[in-house]
């Protein structure tokens, strides 16, 4: 006995393989959430939150490599296992879990033809698609579960459908927003306490208004209870990231059910024909969308205005600070106080004939390849900006006059130390001449006279015979 389990390609070993550990923690995490969605179950009739298929299809999308057949035995006997435990019968487990193997892998299909942003839920179409895909999937286990109902609870097939797919669109909208935006399910485990640092960081009032409208639903009760945390929602949804406001609207999705599985708050006399609570678990499952995709869009807006600051304020070749931002940040870090600091001018020597000979292209490539190295050797609380055509500037913060001229030393021998490699085998060598200013104090002179000052010994060092740096006192 011992030795099956533990010998050669005993149950334990086989499991402790790297192919099989995916499969094996899969089929955990299905059986654990299938015991908690039976704890949810009322006697006679299907739980009240039923998380298992909306995580197992998450996870199978967001892990594409843990699709293998291996995966899916092992979330079948998750499935089973759950449900003979707690004393099902055989027929009771296989019909049920049926229903919910299908209806993951209809899901799964859906997501397959889907493109990577829709599976992150990066923008707002990706909510279309996760209706459409939580539908369909609904729908199928809803299928077999028309045909499971009059074996099972004595119903009848189209309403066993029909209760059937909308209790499972309820708990894929619900649960599968969470698993698809969470910020990494590979290498490492997400990061939850930067999350929370972050939220820590956000406005507070978003969720202690939502808390508020949790406690008042609870306490005024009826059916109008559902929806009153609805406004600090759409709140959340414009505050915080997708993955927080898909946590939330999980939270208020649980405690929905929670509130409709009590009769509704203190409405305890108030009996729910199915009906009635086939168009609740709908509202609920609406509802939840609207803050994940009011997120979403607030995020691909944000997004495209950090995108659009970025172009307005970098040289698009070299990716570096352009001439008026390069001012503007040099005039922001003087006016927060630096104790000395040095302005370098940079010019590449003989440029014109380097685009002329090779071309413009070549001259691109001689530019990036200037900027990458002359960033390896400056510090990080350096600035660098282009100017304009092969002019460069560099402030250098906390530096005095003989630390700039070593920089700047630095920076000219990473530029002519070897050839640059232009395409087609060409090699192009290339100098840089530099002017240098240091300055003790902040108020010595205005941005625009060192410029000038640092521009007027860069040419003072071509004028001396190029690849050379020229610099004066510290003003």
């Amino acid at each position: 006995m011992v030795a099956n389990l533990y010998g050669k390609d005993g149950v334990l070993e086989r499991v402790a393989r790297p192919e099989m550990r995916v499969p094996f923690l899969l089929g955990l995490v299905v059986f654990l959430a299938c015991i908690f969605g039976i704890l949810t179950r009322p006697t006679g009739f299907l739980a009240a939150v039923w998380p298992a298929n909306a995580i197992l299809l998450g996870l199978l999308v967001r892990l594409p490599k843990s699709a293998c057949w291996q995966s899916w035995v092992a979330a079948a006997v998750g499935y089973l296992a759950a449900d003979l435990l707690t004393g099902a019968t055989l027929e009771k487990a296989v019909l049920l879990n049926a229903a919910n193997m299908v209806g993951v892998a209809a899901g799964y299909q859906v997501y397959k033809y889907l493109p990577a942003s829709s599976v992150r839920l990066q923008q707002p179409l990706a909510l279309l698609h996760l209706a459409v895909a939580s539908a369909i999937a609904a729908s199928v286990a809803g299928l077999v579960g028309g045909i499971a109902n009059p074996i099972l609870f004595g119903g009848g097939v189209i309403p066993g459908w029909i209760f059937w797919s909308t209790t499972e669109l309820v708990n894929y909208i619900s649960f599968l927003p969470v698993i698809l935006s969470a910020p990494k399910l590979e290498g490492t485990l997400p990061d939850f306490s930067g999350l929370l640092a972050r939220l820590r960081q956000e406005k507070r009032a978003p969720l202690i208004l939502l808390l508020i409208s949790c406690i008042a639903g609870a306490v005024v009760g009826g059916p109008g209870a559902i929806a009153f945390p609805v406004p600090a929602l759409l709140w959340c949804g414009v505050v915080y990231p997708v993955f927080p406001t898909a946590i939330l609207t999980l939270c208020i999705g649980v405690w929905g059910l929670v509130i409709l599985s009590n009769g509704l708050g203190d409405s305890s006399s108030l009996q729910l024909d199915v009906m009635t609570l086939i168009s609740i678990r709908l509202g609920i499952s609406l509802v939840a969308l609207a803050p994940i995709m009011l997120s979403c869009v607030t995020q691909s807006r944000n997004a495209l205005l950090v995108r659009l600051q970025y172009l307005a304020t970098h040289d698009q070749l070299t990716d570096v600070l352009n001439r008026n931002a390069f001012r503007e940040e040099v005039s922001r870090s003087l006016s927060l106080g630096m104790n000395g600091f040095a302005l370098l001018m940079v010019d590449l020597d003989h440029f014109k004939s380097v685009n002329d000979t090779y071309g413009h292209a070549a001259g691109d490539t001689v530019l990036v390849s200037f900027v990458r190295r002359v960033q390896g050797t400056l510090r990080p609380d350096s600035l660098l900006g282009r100017m304009g055509g092969e002019e460069f500037a560099i402030m250098i913060p906390n530096s005095q006059i003989m630390d700039a001229v070593a920089e700047a030393e630095k920076i000219r021998q990473s530029v002519c130390c070897e050839p640059v490699a232009a395409g087609d085998g060409k090699l192009v060598r290339v100098t840089a001449s530099l002017g240098v200013v240091a300055v003790e104090h902040d108020n010595a002179a205005c941005l625009d006279t060192l410029l000038a000052e640092a521009d007027r010994l860069c040419y003072q060092a071509k004028e001396r015979g190029r690849n050379r740096v020229e610099h004066c006192g510290a003003a």
